[in-house]
This record gives C-alpha cells, sequence and structure tokens, in this order.
C-alpha cells in the first residue's frame, strides 16, 4: 500500500506544477488585463489547428515533433548526469559541438552517398558532445571541481570557439555568407520526403524517431544494466559503491560522457533536421536549459521526459499564437517557468500530498494492531 501511494505522489507531483503553472500564469494574465481563457485557447488553437478552416493543422502538430526532439535528447542527458548525483549544466554547449561537428561532416562530403555521410555525420556530432562533457566530468572525479561552475565555463567556452571556427576554420566553399555555412545537401539531411509531405510541408524529420529510440536505450541501460545500477548507486551515495567495489571515479566520467552523447545527438537533430546548415549563435541554445526543464518536470523517466517534451513544445508553439488574442507571447515563458518553479520545490507538493494521503494510512496502522494484540511477539514487538 505504502508503495502504491508514493506511485500516486509521484504521478501527482508533475501533474499538479503543471496545472498550478497555468492557474497561476492566467491569475497574472488577468492582473495585467488580459483574458486567461482567450490567451489559452488561442494557444491550444495556434499549436493545433488552422487558422482558416478550424480543422486539425497536420504542419503544426509536424512542427510540435520537430520542437520536442532535441529536448528529449538534452533531457536524457541530464537525466543520466543526474543519476550520478551531479548537475550538467553544460548541455546547451554539448549540443553547439553535436550541430557544428554534424553540418561540417555533412558539408564536407557533398558527393557521398546518404548511407555514408548521414550515420558519420551523426556519429561525428554525437562523438563531439561527448568529448566536450568528458572535461568537466574527468575535472569532477580527479579533483574534486564543482562541474556546475566547469559546465557553465565551458558553454561560453564551446559557444565563442563555435563563432571562430565558423567564421575562421571552415573552408570558404562551405560557407554561404558570413558567419552563415551553406545548406546541406539531401545526403546528410534527416528530413525525408514523405515526413514532409504527411505535415504538410514542415520541418518534420526522423530525429523525433531517433529521440524515441534513445529512450527506449537510456531507459533499458539505466534499468536494466550493470552500468546504469553503479551510475545510480554512485549518484544515491559514492562513499558506498567504493566500499561495494564500484570505481565511482570511472562511472562519474563515463555518466558525463553519456550525458554528452545524447546532448550532442540533440544538436544534430537540431542541425541536420531542423535548421539544415549552421549559423553563429549570440547566446546559449536554448535547447539546454529547456531540455534540464523537461527532464525534471518529467522525473526522469523516458515516458515522463517525452510528454514533457510535447508539453514544452505546444507551448512554445502556441505561445505564438497569443498574440492574436492581445496577450504577448512572453507570458508563455512565465507559464514555462512558473511549472519549473513548481517542479523545483516539488517537496512542497510531496509534503501536501503526504498530509493527504498519510493520515488515512496512519489510522489504518493503528487500528489494526488494535484489533490484532497477537501480532505481538511476547516482548511485546511486532512479528
Amino acid at each position: 500500500m505504502n508503495n502504491r501511494s508514493e506511485k500516486i505522489r509521484n504521478m501527482l507531483v508533475p501533474v499538479i506544477a503543471v496545472l498550478l503553472g497555468f492557474v497561476i500564469g492566467g491569475i497574472i494574465m488577468a492582473a495585467f488585463g488580459f483574458s486567461p481563457l482567450a490567451g489559452y485557447s488561442q494557444m491550444i488553437k495556434t499549436a493545433f489547428l488552422n487558422p482558416q478552416t478550424g480543422a486539425i493543422n497536420p504542419r503544426n502538430i509536424g512542427e510540435i515533433f520537430v520542437t520536442a526532439g532535441p529536448l528529449i535528447f538534452t533531457a536524457l542527458g541530464f537525466s543520466v548526469a543526474n543519476s550520478a548525483g551531479f548537475f550538467n549544466i553544460g548541455l546547451s554547449g554539448q549540443a553547439l559541438c553535436g550541430w557544428v561537428a554534424s553540418i561540417w561532416v555533412a558539408l564536407a562530403m557533398p558527393d557521398a552517398p546518404k548511407i555514408v555521410v548521414l550515420p558519420l555525420a551523426i556519429l561525428a556530432g554525437a562523438l563531439s558532445g561527448a568529448v566536450a562533457a568528458a572535461i568537466p566530468g574527468v575535472l569532477r572525479a580527479l579533483f574534486g571541481t564543482s562541474e556546475v561552475i566547469v559546465t557553465i565555463m565551458m558553454n561560453y567556452i564551446l559557444l565563442y570557439t563555435s563563432t571562430h571556427i565558423v567564421n575562421n576554420v571552415m573552408d570558404e566553399r562551405l560557407m554561404s555568407n558570413k558567419g552563415v555555412t551553406k545548406m546541406i545537401g539531401e545526403n546528410g539531411s534527416l528530413r525525408t520526403n514523405f515526413l514532409t509531405e504527411i505535415s504538410n510541408h514542415s520541418r518534420l524529420n526522423m530525429g523525433i524517431f531517433l529521440a524515441l529510440i534513445f529512450l527506449v536505450l537510456v531507459y533499458f541501460l539505466m534499468k536494466k544494466t550493470t552500468l546504469g545500477y553503479e551510475i545510480r548507486s554512485v549518484g544515491l551515495n559514492p562513499y558506498a559503491s567504493e566500499y561495494a567495489g564500484m570505481s565511482s571515479k570511472r562511472t562519474i566520467i563515463i555518466s558525463m560522457v553519456i550525458s554528452g552523447f545524447l546532448a550532442g545527438l540533440g544538436g544534430v537533430v537540431q542541425g541536420l533536421g531542423t535548421f539544415q546548415n549552421f549559423f553563429i549563435q549570440g547566446t546559449s541554445l536554448s535547447i539546454g536549459f529547456d531540455g534540464m526543464a523537461v527532464s525534471l518536470l518529467g522525473s526522469g523517466s523516458s515516458v515522463g521526459i517525452l510528454l514533457s517534451a510535447l508539453l514544452f513544445s505546444v507551448l512554445k508553439l502556441g505561445g505564438q499564437g497569443m498574440q492574436v488574442a492581445g496577450i504577448p507571447s512572453e507570458l508563455v515563458d512565465v507559464d514555462i517557468a512558473i511549472i519549473i518553479f513548481f517542479v523545483g520545490i516539488s517537496f512542497v507538493i510531496r509534503f501536501a500530498l503526504a498530509k493527504f494521503f498519510g493520515p488515512k494510512k496512519e489510522v489504518a496502522v493503528v487500528e489494526e494492531v488494535e484489533a490484532n494484540p497477537s501480532d505481538q511477539d511476547e516482548e511485546g514487538g511486532k512479528i
């Protein structure tokens, strides 16, 4: 019964956090003189419906999956690192590495067949993200440095390094304009004619299917393998893990490499699927920080991450249409921030739920003990 109550609480926490985010977001809209009902209604219409006909819009639904793909990868990356007991704040930089490397490889092989170029570009992007994450992982494992500080600084280092690479290192034949590469060829693209046609010419690509595959693979890794068990054990107690014969240093480095590998794949999907080229970025990629929020809201589970990524995609796409109702789209970001806030203080929600579920359980236990005094041993203890 206790396990069942705990599962119910775990499922209710993100749901309540989302509902509270919408409710308080609506209150803020009303405080500024906007209609929450009109705003949320317009958000849903923009995300799913055709504004002219009112029918389901395949293009917008395709774009929801386009946005969700990179978020799933960065959320999985954060989840793996978080399971090992530390925060990988460098997802943005690692995804950026994946984006640059995959585009570079795809542009450098314009005449090679797709069966060669696409796997190489994906692998290059994923490995570049893994290498970028290995640096703070090694520093944390061997020297005890704060992974939060190191990964934040790495975001800036990688951001300006990517700008230098595009402006000064890449061959001019790969460039379209200053700071903007050429579009990749069909042989390096994650898009297919079939997906483009069924989604009414959206940017829907195979990245979302790649993300779904890795949701299953990461679940299997973390729940069904020895390495996953070691990562979770080190996250819970590195000292006890060392005593049990596990190498916490090795596990920390491996988990960080896996985290960067997944974040790099997020950048690959962004490059080879969404944009089809690379252009210099003024700030860190939002998919890194949004991926952290998606992972927290989804409690780090594969199903939770999938649902959270879709929710964030709907909020981002639908928020663009809130201006039709006269509401600034920035209020959508307020909603997201409030949701993250309640996820961050989930212990408060858990405490409230424990108060709701707890007393009944305690009363039931007391009544059972009083009704069955023979369940105690001769010394007065429970059997």
